[in-house]
């Protein structure tokens, strides 16, 4: 409730935030310092006068246009500033629907019924891209025409183009207008670039808009950029990223565009009338000056350098498959996903392709300026992959054997095909489940999991035993980690199967003799009950009463034939304790005089693992009793220690 504000107090009050960040803080470098400084300054300017604030903003707006068009080598075009490096493609798709929808502006949806645009693109584009286009221009998604990629000839992640060309051509047959296209200088997955030249003449030729968007396109502002990329400059429109490529917090991403009229820029939001949201671009503007030309290129070029420089490492290791796409490096591991820190702390991630399966990704240009990555980086990253290969190949050489042998011990041992998992596999020990509910099932299965997996990680092993992701499909289940290949696969699941099964039959020992010890308390409770009604019923209710009772045992005393029981864990009954009061010990045990003299240590009465309910008398575990009325006896002593003889004599004896 501390953290809950209260009400809003009349008088001025100090304020004192304190923002606490527990994660590991990535490094802002002094470029970093000038786009927050340019974020307080936008702030301060916007209080300026209207016109000098015009004056101002035009002139940042401007220069920075001027310099990113120069840079990445797009001349004579227009810029939109923009937070979510989404809202440049929305607004310039709203601006091509101006442009061949006549009167779309007053008319609105009505004139694109007749003929229903249509945008396309590649399988390859970042995920939900083509859903938000069509929900922020109030498309339906059939609008959305999604193009595979190359399967036979070509790369697996650049659009086929011959197949598109198809797909337009009946669009434009079945009454549809092909509108807008989007293509890829770098799938977001594998960094692949599109054939960005032939897709320019197919754009040309059915008027469509070509729209290119990806991270290979910070390679324009190098001074040898490839010739596919550098198509990418024959585009209507291309989004920058320029905060990513240079480590800038905060800044906004660029559309940049070429389109004559400025009318329809401003109807679509490319342009605004406003000045204070032309002071987006302010870090920007700030940044950009402050790194320079030159810095701008250095720190693309150490970007691609590291690239080259692990690509280059790679080739030496075997077993690992590379797949570059310019600044981005895939190793292949099958279905292995590697997760140790070297890898995020250097921007290392894993993705999920189609065709290739688990990748691990490596593209510096998202992450080397603002992780700081360097060539020794690099170089220890390598040597870590080096000493975990063996591992990894010997775990999958051993993956066949490990289910082969877990379905050998079928039904006790299940084997789950979890693909997803990076180690040696996944099983499930079965217990019997003849006779039982499925909710007891369940229940005796998890018990039986929890105590197996505790075990198995307890033994003196290397091989890592756990449950499994916390989020995984599979539950209760013993996932098998990493092996090396000194491991004996046979004996591994065998030594599961074995503590499974001991573990499952001593549950089951303890389960019985639970129920026999209960069954044993509700005999006793009964044979109790009916040895309280045969005292009764033998002593008279007048014995009962406490003063009257004792008067009658002291002048008719009445010897009590009710005997005490014990029960016998082993033999699961009750049993009387005659044989107990006779010899003084318990029965098919040794008497306390026949103890060797090694368990002389032992309290009498507490032999083994029994132990007597009434401590004065040496009688077995579970030795339930009824109350025996007091017995008048001339040799027992009352409770001043002497016996009635003994006071007689003294009575009569002279003082």
């Amino acid at each position: 409730r501390s953290s809950i504000p209260g009400p809003l107090q009349g008088d001025a009050e100090v304020v004192c935030v304190c923002v606490c960040v527990r994660s590991r803080m990535q490094s802002v470098a002094e470029q970093g310092h000038m786009a927050l400084l340019g974020h307080s300054l936008a702030a301060y300017m916007s209080v300026l006068d209207r016109e000098r604030l015009r004056r101002l903003t035009t002139r940042i707006v401007s220069d920075t246009t001027l310099w990113l068009c120069r840079l990445f080598r797009y001349e004579n075009a227009s810029a939109c500033f923009h937070e979510d490096d989404r809202d440049g493609l929305v607004k310039v798709s709203r601006l091509v629907l101006h442009a061949r929808y006549e009167d779309y502006a007053c008319e609105g949806f009505a004139v694109l019924s007749p003929r229903q645009p249509v945008i396309y693109q590649s399988a390859s584009c970042r995920p939900g891209l083509g859903q938000h286009l069509c929900s922020q221009l109030g498309l339906p998604l059939s609008s959305l025409c999604t193009v595979p990629c190359n399967t036979v000839f070509g790369s697996q992640h650049q659009m086929d183009v011959a197949l598109l060309e198809k797909l337009i051509r009946e669009d434009s047959e079945a009454g549809r207008l092909p509108l807008l296209l989007i293509a890829n200088a770098g799938t977001p997955g594998a960094g692949h670039t599109d054939k960005l030249g032939r897709l320019r003449e197919l754009c040309d030729q059915y008027s469509l808009w070509l729209h290119v968007e990806g991270v290979n396109l910070a390679t324009l502002a190098l001074g040898q950029a490839t010739s596919v990329v550098t198509a990418a400059t024959r585009s209507d429109s291309l989004t920058l990223t320029p905060g990513q490529w240079l480590g800038l917090p905060a800044v906004t991403a660029v559309t940049l565009y070429r389109h004559e009229d400025p009318a329809l820029s401003l109807a679509a939001g490319l342009t605004s009338s406003q000045p204070v949201e032309k002071l987006r671009a302010l870090p920007l503007w700030l940044s950009l000056q402050y790194l320079g030309h030159n810095g701008i290129v250095q720190k693309i070029t150490h970007a691609t350098a590291l690239s080259q420089q692990l690509l280059q490492k790679l080739k030496s290791l075997a077993s690992i498959k590379t797949s570059v796409g310019l600044l981005l490096i895939l190793w292949l591991f099958q279905t292995f996903e590697l997760s140790f820190s070297l890898l995020h702390s250097h921007g290392v991630d894993v993705v999920e392709l189609e065709d290739e399966g688990t990748c691990v990704r490596f593209s510096p240009l998202l992450t080397a300026a603002v992780l700081g990555t360097q060539q020794q980086d690099v170089e220890a990253l390598v040597e870590r992959l080096a000493e975990l290969l063996p591992v990894m190949n010997a775990t999958v050489a051993l993956r066949a054997e490990f289910r082969e042998e877990a379905r050998r011990h079928a039904p006790s041992l299940c084997y789950v095909e979890e693909l997803s998992w990076p180690g040696l596999g996944v099983v499930r020990y079965e217990p019997e489940a003849e006779g039982m509910d499925e909710g007891r099932r369940k229940q005796e299965l998890q018990k039986i999991q929890a105590e197996l997996l505790k075990k198995l990680q307890e033994l003196d092993s290397d091989i890592v035993f756990s449950a499994g992701p916390e989020f995984g499909p599979e539950e209760d289940c013993i996932f098998v980690g990493m092996v090396s290949e000194d491991v004996d696969v046979p004996e591994l699941v065998l030594t599961i199967a074995s503590l499974g099964r001991e573990i499952e039959e001593s549950g089951r020992l303890l389960e019985n003799m639970t129920e026999v010890v209960r069954k044993g308390i509700l005999e006793a409770e009964q044979q109790l009950q009916q040895a309280s009604m045969d005292k009764l019923m033998e002593e008279g209710l007048l014995r009962q009463i406490p003063v009257v009772g004792s008067m009658l045992n002291w002048f008719s005393p009445v010897q009590s034939s009710i005997r005490g029981r014990t029960f016998n864990l082993a033999a699961g009954s009750l049993d009387s304790t005659d044989a107990t009061y006779a010899t003084k010990a318990q029965a098919g045990r040794p008497s306390f005089q026949d103890t060797p003299p090694s368990s002389s240590k032992k309290l009498p009465g507490r032999t083994g693992s029994r132990a007597s309910l009434t401590p004065s008398r040496p009688t077995p575990v579970w030795c339930l009793e009824p109350a025996e009325p007091a017995e008048p006896d001339t040799a027992r002593p009352d409770q001043s220690g002497v016996s009635p003889e003994q006071q007689e004599q003294e009575e009569q004896s002279p003082r």
